[in-house]
C-alpha cells in the first residue's frame, strides 16, 4: 500500500479541501448549535404543545449523536467510511431479519452477513469487478444453501427474504461506500445524505403545506402528493446548488445532469421510505427498532438512502467515474 492510497483511506488532513465540505460541516454544525433555541421561539409563541416540544427534544438529542456518527468518519478518511457503511448494512440488517422472522434461519442470516463482510472488503479493497460479482454470487449461494436443509416447505420465503436482505443491505449500501474510492468522495456523500434528510424535510413541510390528497393511503396515510411534488422541487434546487460546487469542473456541472440527480435523489429517496413502510404495514408494525429515540430503529432512519445509493453512483460513475486514478486491489493485489 503505497504512501497516497495509505493518506486516502486514513488521511484527515484534507478534509476540508472542498469549500462546500466545510461549508455544509459548518451549516450543520451551526443548526445543532440554534436548535433548542428556535424549539423554544415555537413554544412560547405558541406554535408547538409542550407534548410535542418533548418529542421535537427527543429528535434533537438523538441527532446530537446521528450526527457525529455520520459526519466524523466521512471526514477522517476513506477507510473509516466504508467500515461505517458495513456496520450500518450489518445493523440494518440485523433489524430487518428480527422483524421478519429471518434470524431463525440461522443459514441464510449467516450467508447474507458474510455476503456484507465480503461487499465491505471488495469495497476497501477498491477492487469493482469483485464487488459487481459478489451480488449474483451470493443469490445463488443462497438459493443453493436453502436446499441444503431439505425443507422444501417455505423454500421461496426463505430464499426471497435473503436475498431481499443481501440485495438492499448489502448491494444497495455497499455502492455509497464505493464513493469512498473516489478522491471527492467526502463532497459526494454530504450531497447523498444532506439532500435526502432534507428531502423527508420537505415533503413534511409541504405536505402540510399544500397537501390534500393521499399519495399512498394504505402504505403510509400520512404522504401526499403536494408532499411528493414540494419535495421533488425543493430537493431537486438543493441538488442543484450544491452539485454545482460538489461536481465542479467536470460534466455533473451542467443544469441538466444536476436536475437529473436532483430528481434521482428525490423520487429514489421517496421509494425507499415508502418500500420499508410497505414492509412494515405486511407486518404489522410501526417500527423496524427502538435504537434511536423519536426516530425508531437506524433501518427507520436510513430506509431513503437505500435506492438513493445504486441510482446516484452509477450516474456519477457512468459520466466521469469513480476514482479512476485510484489504486485497485490495495489489499488483495493483482
Amino acid at each position: 500500500m503505497n504512501g497516497d492510497t495509505r493518506a486516502r483511506l486514513f488521511g484527515y488532513s484534507r478534509a476540508f479541501d472542498l469549500p462546500v465540505v466545510a461549508a455544509v460541516s459548518g451549516a450543520i454544525l451551526l443548526l445543532l448549535i440554534i436548535t433548542p433555541l428556535l424549539i423554544w421561539l415555537l413554544v412560547m409563541t405558541g406554535k408547538v404543545s409542550n407534548i410535542h416540544r418533548r418529542e421535537l427534544m427527543l429528535r434533537y438529542y438523538s441527532w446530537l449523536v446521528l450526527t457525529p456518527l455520520l459526519l466524523l468518519p466521512i471526514l477522517a478518511g476513506a477507510a473509516w467510511t466504508i467500515l461505517g457503511v458495513g456496520v450500518l448494512s450489518l445493523v440494518c440488517y440485523r433489524e430487518f431479519a428480527r422483524a421478519v422472522g429471518l434470524f431463525r434461519e440461522k443459514l441464510i442470516s449467516l450467508l447474507v452477513a458474510a455476503g456484507i463482510l465480503a461487499i465491505t472488503f471488495a469495497v476497501i479493497d477498491n477492487w469493482y469487478a469483485f464487488f459487481v460479482a459478489l451480488t449474483p454470487i451470493t443469490i445463488s449461494i443462497i438459493a443453493a444453501a436453502a436446499i441444503l436443509q431439505d425443507q422444501p416447505k417455505g423454500y421461496i420465503e426463505r430464499v426471497a427474504l435473503g436475498v431481499l436482505a443481501f440485495v438492499l443491505f448489502g448491494s444497495s449500501f455497499g455502492h455509497l461506500g464505493f464513493f469512498a474510492n473516489d478522491p471527492h468522495y467526502r463532497g459526494y456523500l454530504i450531497l447523498i445524505l444532506l439532500c435526502v434528510e432534507m428531502n423527508d424535510v420537505f415533503a413534511y413541510i409541504s405536505g402540510k403545506t399544500i397537501g390534500r390528497r393521499k399519495l399512498a393511503p394504505n402504505t403510509s396515510p400520512n404522504k401526499t402528493l403536494g408532499g411528493a411534488l414540494g419535495a421533488l422541487l425543493f430537493t431537486t434546487l438543493l441538488v442543484c446548488a450544491l452539485g454545482s460546487f460538489v461536481f465542479a469542473g467536470t460534466v455533473l456541472a451542467s443544469w441538466h445532469h444536476l436536475l437529473t440527480l436532483g430528481i434521482l435523489i428525490s423520487i429514489g429517496g421517496q421509494f425507499g421510505d415508502l418500500m420499508m413502510s410497505s414492509i412494515k404495514r405486511d407486518l404489522g408494525i410501526k417500527d423496524m427498532g427502538v435504537t434511536i429515540p423519536g426516530h425508531g430503529g437506524f433501518l427507520d432512519r436510513f430506509d431513503s438512502i437505500i435506492l438513493v445509493a445504486p441510482a446516484v453512483f452509477h450516474y456519477v460513475n457512468y459520466f466521469v467515474g469513480i476514482g479512476p486514478e485510484q489504486a485497485r486491489r490495495i489489499i488483495s493485489g493483482g
